[in-house]
């Protein structure tokens, strides 16, 4: 007989898996901030800006002595994070590094084939490879800004990438170079060799160690999955291998449960071996709201949200404005092990306010003081973090 997890049993361990049962109040430090990081994956990382950037918004609410500087540290000083692409841009801890070896080989493969990227260059791609590589190598740290004024004649449509500019990211995302730190949101690239420790240089491991990485480090975050959710977490091997790799897996890896979705209905899944001891032992996430950012790990997959939470969520910030539903940069709210409603807010740095712009429950939450209360208390907290003087509405 197939073991099973009641819904709310899969909330709770789905809550927790992603750092989100416990009470995020107190101080933290730069190795909890490590460790905050390694327990998830990955945070990804974003520019929108209208309440915080993603990644500042996903480690605050999971602790709210959350500083920036503790971040800047552990990219420009102790190394011990960097930034690559998973499914997106993101922070990363530097002991994956040596498995992101085979991406940069997958990325470099898809560049040169791609007739956009040898558009971006001009005509001019070796050429312009080489500057750049002598260029970083004589000149140190380098920003596109650096760079660009040689060639600005030269800028095209694709979000004005000049031929300098592209090199520099060519040869990022084929691990050349690496980025050192941010001049406001500017990367600043040096060579990778003097950016990521030595002790991460390790030889690219091969491809079966590599799909067994990559299985093995998704699962034991998510502790529950199907395939492609094991494949998608990372987005470094493909929803064929993730299958072929759970099929081959031993017990010792992975085993298949059942588990209730949110309108009732059950589904067979890859589980941790250890996944209903987990499930016991997961405790109950605290009371208080939270916000999440819309590119919270806990909500990426919108399916699986609407499949666990039954909350049918949207990103609605390319959306034309007419169509939205809601707004333009929507939060779902979290309560205890449920998604109980979203909210709107954007920080008004200019005159220092955070406009709340709107508020809606979820069909079937009722109203109360002390719900009232926990939303009030949590966008406080949040007007306190963005540094605005007042909450307007």
């Amino acid at each position: 007989m197939t073991d099973r997890l009641s819904n709310a049993d899969l909330r709770r361990l789905f809550i927790h898996q992603h750092a989100l049962s416990g009470s995020p109040g107190g101080p933290l430090t730069r190795d909890g901030l490590d460790a905050l990081i390694g327990w998830l994956g990955f945070v990804q990382v974003d520019t929108i800006s209208t309440l915080e950037q993603a990644h500042h918004h996903i480690l605050f609410t999971r602790a709210n002595g959350y500083r920036k500087s503790l971040l800047k540290h552990l990219l420009e000083k102790r190394r011990s994070l960097f930034e690559h692409w998973t499914h997106d841009a993101s922070i990363i801890p530097t002991r994956f590094y040596p498995y992101w070896k085979p991406r940069f080989r997958r990325y470099k493969a898809r560049m040169d084939a791609a007739p956009h990227w040898d558009q971006r260059f001009a005509g001019r791609r070796d050429a312009v490879l080489e500057e750049m590589r002598r260029r970083v190598e004589a000149e140190g740290a380098t920003t596109s800004r650096d760079v660009t004024p040689d060639d600005t004649e030269e800028r095209g449509t694709w979000w004005g990438w000049t031929p300098s500019k592209t090199a520099l990211e060519y040869l990022w995302r084929s691990g050349e170079l690496a980025v050192a730190g941010r001049r406001g949101f500017a990367k600043v690239y040096d060579l990778s060799h003097r950016v990521i420790p030595a002790e991460h240089h390790d030889p690219e491991p091969d491809h079966a160690a590599f799909v067994d990485w990559c299985g093995r480090e998704a699962i034991a975050r998510l502790a529950v999955a199907t395939h492609g959710e094991i494949a998608r977490f990372f987005d470094s091997i493909s929803p064929a291998e993730a299958q072929t790799w759970c099929e081959s897996a031993g017990g010792n890896t992975l085993r298949r449960i059942e588990i209730e979705l949110a309108d009732g209905s059950l589904r067979e899944v890859w589980a941790r071996p250890d996944v209903l001891a987990l499930a016991k032992d997961a405790p109950e996430p605290p009371a208080r709201v939270r916000f999440l950012s819309p590119f919270d790990p806990m909500i990426r997959e919108r399916e699986r949200t609407q499949r666990l939470f039954g909350f049918d969520y949207r990103f609605e910030a390319f959306v034309p404005a007419a169509k939205r539903v809601y707004g333009y940069y929507v939060l779902p709210m979290l309560e205890r092990d449920r998604l109980v409603g979203r909210i709107e807010l954007k920080a008004h740095r200019d005159r220092g306010d955070l406009e709340v712009r709107g508020l809606w429950m979820e069909p079937r939450v009722r109203a109360s003081k002390a719900r009232d209360a926990r939303i009030e208390a949590e966008i406080e907290r949040w007007r306190a973090f963005t540094g605005m003087e007042r909450v307007v509405r």
